[in-house]
């Protein structure tokens, strides 16, 4: 039995126009993605080998080796090599990726990957591709981001229409990043997270922020356009709700994902079985075994 394709969640050709529109004023809009990139560079500072070969993902590429560089760590890599590949940065793990298994020696992907159709599809790929204790580093939005937008939108067009399409686009969870790491095959997975809260005058400066970086809802679908009735409303629930001081707030939440091709020097947990030290001294309390 052929499996079923993943829900096709994102419009992928919208997506890459979005990112095509957005080029020449992306420079105004990318402290989240400078964020991420300097969170990348700081965990690849923390290991203590070189990449020679290197491939970009990022939709945006050469903001993480920039990164790296400012901390002093550009020598430790090779040439960053971008991927030429329009359809893959618009909807990551939509083409093939054109590296030979074990052929790559770090894979850095900067907030991109939220856009994947199929991530753990695409994940995959990477780890393919990477060469034995080969790197993977990757952030993306979490669950969070643009909670605040998602919720007033909502109520206002229920409010003011009795239905509410989706305006805001799903977001995978930051306790599913470790999970997705080991699915792909990766070892020792980590994952962190990082919030941030940006305030703006209105919801349209909002929107033009993310208008500049690219970031505007592109769900598959029709989606009818918003009315002025509804953002008016949407504006004064925001407003109500958590506005101060003239501003409101939108969360972002940056998902930071790093995961290791197997390698035979790689720590390894314990065997099952053969702890030596009781956890109850380790936790300093004393072990109840049940008895009365």
């Amino acid at each position: 039995m052929t499996a079923s394709p993943p829900p096709r969640l994102f419009d992928g050709a919208r997506r890459a126009l979005r990112l095509d529109r957005s080029a020449g004023t992306f420079g105004d809009a990318d402290f989240l993605h400078r964020r991420a990139a300097a969170d990348m560079a700081d965990t690849l500072s923390a290991t203590l080998r070189n990449f020679s070969r290197v491939v970009d993902l990022s939709p945006r590429p050469g903001i993480f080796t920039q990164a790296l560089a400012d901390r002093g760590g550009g020598g430790r890599l090779g040439d960053a090599e971008a991927l030429d590949d329009a359809a893959w940065r618009a909807d990551p793990g939509s083409t093939p990726l054109p590296h030979a298994p074990q052929s790559v020696d770090l894979f850095a992907s900067v907030l991109g990957l939220h856009w994947a159709n199929d991530l753990p599809g695409a994940m995959a790929q990477v780890r393919r591709a990477l060469r034995p204790d080969g790197l993977f580093l990757a952030t993306m939005f979490g669950g969070a981001t643009l909670t605040e937008l998602r919720q007033v939108l909502t109520e206002a067009e229920l409010e003011e229409t009795g239905g509410a399409a989706p305006r805001v686009s799903p977001f995978a969870d930051g306790f599913d990043g470790a999970g997705l790491l080991q699915r792909a095959g990766f070892a020792l997975p980590a994952v962190e997270v990082d919030r941030v809260t940006v305030r703006y005058d209105d919801i349209l400066a909002l929107t033009r922020d993310l208008r500049a970086m690219g970031e505007t809802n592109v769900l598959a679908g029709l989606t009818r356009p918003l009315r002025r009735g509804v953002l008016a409303r949407a504006q004064a629930i925001y407003t109500e709700r958590w506005g101060e001081g003239g501003r409101i707030p939108a969360t972002f939440e940056i998902i930071s994902l790093a995961g290791w091709a197997p390698h035979e020097s790689q720590q390894k947990p314990a065997a099952r079985g053969s702890a030596t030290t009781r956890l109850a001294d380790v936790l300093g309390t004393v072990e109840q075994t049940g008895e009365d």
